[in-house]
């Protein structure tokens, strides 16, 4: 299969916000060009973007994955939705044996089963020893699988036949998520999947420092008598204008989607609605931490997306010198050095001949990264723009 990369760079400015927290509290921090800046975190924008994909409705919810460590009673909920004359204490232990033999280990957790004890209630389901990621038809592949030898699943899933058949229904049909995302399984590596995407941290293109808000909330039942706050606190903050990447490899998504979610399309079709859900989903999507506090909803200002078959380039060398604010404050500056860093790299490590560039902007601060491509009004026409050259470029011959 042809060797086909996918580039998605973007500018986004963000108010006063805390979308990323440390273990203080504070938002995330890193140091480049010798400078502190500001810092949102691969993990918390990734996860972003699979709750994008639901909330937004960007793909059938078949197409998508649950990553839990509740595997066994999600798996039982499937048995008892195929078969509603399954007890459901039955149905935890056919999930619970089913799940192990595709080879995830499962324990139920001491401190739900000291409590439950205490409680004198039943005893708390088993759970994973991690997050098992699992594709919606996969869980429904294995729990027919259960139901299949429901008279004696521990004698079923003995066989050599039928413990093959369960990893298998773990490891085919992955969903457009798993396949973005890939999974890792500590325990079986060879139903790992690896990554089609890659995801960097998202970092201010100037120097951030930290501010602290200092706050108070007043009893509404005070007395004119009582004065004071009836809660004081501080919470930290920063704002800035984020460089933000991410590089997905066409050609391992089509191998971790395989032959595709539905028998009657093409082995493209998958992979198109994937690239469109995910071009959309990075750009849109937005950690939603202390949300309620800032409010911090804004949308990149600049895009540009290029297609290419040589390997993946970020430009966030384009910052290491870090901006520095005038009167017209970072945005301006950034696109500029975008627009020249990305002009000059493609020089000289580029290939014209293969690489297809797209850009979606807005404002005039952004002007100069017109040139860098072909643009677009709306974020859905990069989109299809994008999965129509994905398309093609899959259907030549490698």
């Amino acid at each position: 299969m042809n060797r086909i990369f996918l580039d998605v760079h973007a500018l986004q400015t963000v108010p006063p916000s805390n979308l990323n927290r440390d273990d203080t509290g504070a938002p995330k921090t890193a140091v480049y060009g010798g400078v502190p800046r500001a810092r949102v975190s691969s993990q918390a924008w990734k996860r972003a973007i699979r709750t994008y994909f639901k909330d937004e409705h960007l793909l059938d919810p078949a197409e998508l994955g649950v990553r839990t460590k509740k595997v066994v009673e999600l798996l039982a909920d499937r048995i008892t939705g195929l078969d509603d004359s399954v007890e459901r204490e039955t149905a935890l232990k056919l999930a619970d044996e089913t799940v192990k033999a595709a080879g995830f280990k499962t324990e139920v957790p001491r401190r739900k089963a000291d409590q439950a004890k205490k409680d004198g209630g039943p005893a708390p389901a088993p759970e994973s020893k991690y997050l098992v990621f699992l594709s919606s038809r996969q869980l429904d592949g294995l729990a027919r699988l259960a139901l299949e030898g429901a008279a004696d699943i521990t004698a079923f899933l003995k066989t050599k036949e039928n413990k093959a058949r369960a990893k298998e229904l773990a490891d085919t049909r992955h969903s457009v998520d798993i396949a973005l995302f890939g999974r890792m399984v500590a325990d079986i590596a060879d139903i790992n999947v690896d990554a089609a995407v890659q995801v960097a941290h998202a970092l201010s293109v100037h120097r951030v420092d930290n501010e602290s808000d200092y706050y108070t909330a007043v009893d509404d039942e005070n007395t004119d008598e009582e004065t004071g706050a009836g809660m004081i606190g501080t919470v930290d903050f920063n704002s800035a204008t984020l460089y933000r990447y991410a590089a997905l490899g066409v050609h391992q998504l089509a191998a971790n989607l395989g032959q595709g979610l539905r028998e009657d399309e093409p082995r493209t079709e998958p992979v198109r609605r994937a690239v469109e859900a995910f071009v959309q989903a990075f750009v849109s999507s937005l950690p939603t931490g202390k949300i309620n506090t800032f409010g911090h909803h804004t949308e990149p200002d600049a895009v540009v997306v290029r297609l290419r078959t040589t390997r993946p380039i970020s430009y966030v060398a384009a910052f290491e010198d870090p901006v520095r604010s005038g009167d017209g404050g970072h945005l301006s500056e950034a696109a500029d050095r975008l627009a020249a860093y990305a002009s000059d790299v493609e020089r000289a490590y580029g290939d014209p001949e293969t690489t297809l560039t797209w850009v979606l902007r807005v404002g005039l601060a952004t002007q100069k990264l017109a040139d860098l491509g072909t643009e677009t009004g709306t974020l859905r026409e990069l989109a299809a723009a994008v999965g129509q050259a994905v398309t093609e470029r899959l259907e030549k011959p490698a």
